[in-house]
């Protein structure tokens, strides 16, 4: 139970600096691997100070007795242990919920490879469709999107190719950005932390903020090359107008819920003041700081720095002697 709350603590930490060092970016700096950094950290930090760099709650509670434990259980040791007669039931969810993502992934996958299947079929090419020099996979159901891992491919919904010239191409190119950048990969790598910690909402949180760093770089990256940022916009408000009958897919045109922030992105970023220009990098820095410095909590009777400091005494007792 502590871990999980540690956990959580410091996603949330490295989360709010990683939003904080974006704010300090230029508007087109790319901010996937900001994110890539604080979940690799996120799950890396946890695991290490659990052994190295820990903090009893129960000989804390034992040294320093706290006034009105009595009346709080949690302010009493022998409540801690008795903690992890809980664990057994945490693992029982714990079990559960990654099933249930493992599970929830490969229904959707195969939901996904069944209708790009019956696509090709349709068309009679296993490469799908070539409209405007870019191969597509034509659906009535999905997309537009890019789906596939190692040989990915661009899925868009019949009505984009009725779209005018002007805004088709940038429906097709943003999603052959994906693919040329391999995002799906790298959000499905991404996302594996996931079925390890399903409780950590902290993990969904940063996983949802890659997800939304993806696409504004992706279309900084679709911005730059065709221009004219106003009109793409407008294209993102009327794509999500016509809507989806199918499934949510990443990295796909629209993403999932992201769209008033990425339009404030493109259309109006706000740039820092005089006075956040040093309170960001500052608040930043502590946050940054708090997580380097914070122990992780165990209900063990000694802690990693204890159990240092008590082999020290008995090196240094030895050597006197």
């Amino acid at each position: 139970m502590l871990c999980i709350l540690y956990v959580n603590v410091v996603g949330f930490c490295l989360g709010t600096a990683a939003i904080l060092i974006e704010r300090m970016l230029p508007t087109t700096a790319s901010r996937r691997w900001i994110w890539c950094v604080v979940i690799l950290a996120s799950m890396f930090i946890p695991g290490y100070y659990s052994t190295h760099h820990n903090w009893s709650v129960v000989a804390a509670l034992e040294n320093h007795p706290v006034q009105g434990a009595a009346s709080l259980p949690v302010l009493n040791p022998d409540w801690w242990t008795q903690v992890h007669s809980f664990d057994m039931a945490i693992n029982r969810v714990w079990l559960t919920a990654s099933a249930i993502i493992i599970a929830w992934t490969l229904a959707n996958a195969w939901r996904v490879w069944r209708l790009v299947r019956l696509s090709r079929r349709e068309t009679g090419s296993r490469r799908g469709t070539t409209v405007d020099g870019i191969p597509v996979v034509v659906t009535d159901v999905i997309g537009p999107a890019t789906v596939g891992l190692l040989r990915s491919s661009v899925v868009v919904p019949r009505w984009v190719l009725s779209l005018p010239m002007s805004q088709r191409q940038y429906v097709l190119r943003h999603e052959q950005e994906h693919r040329n950048a391999h995002d799906g990969l790298l959000l499905f790598v991404a996302s594996l932390p996931l079925i390890l910690a399903p409780w950590s909402l902290a993990l969904w949180w940063l996983i949802r903020r890659l997800c939304l760093a993806v696409e504004v770089d992706c279309d900084n990256r679709v911005v730059g090359a065709l221009g004219n940022p106003q009109a793409y916009g407008e294209l993102l408000l009327k794509v999500a107008a016509a809507g989806s009958r199918g499934p949510r897919l990443q990295p796909a045109f629209l993403g999932a819920g992201m769209l008033e922030r990425r339009l404030t992105q493109l259309l109006d970023p706000a740039p820092l003041r005089h006075l956040q220009r040093l309170l960001v990098p500052s608040l930043a820095l502590a946050l940054l700081a708090l997580v380097v410095w914070m122990p992780h909590p165990v209900t063990g009777h000694e802690s990693h720095t204890s159990a240092t400091a008590s082999s020290s005494a008995t090196t240094t007792h030895a050597s006197v002697h």
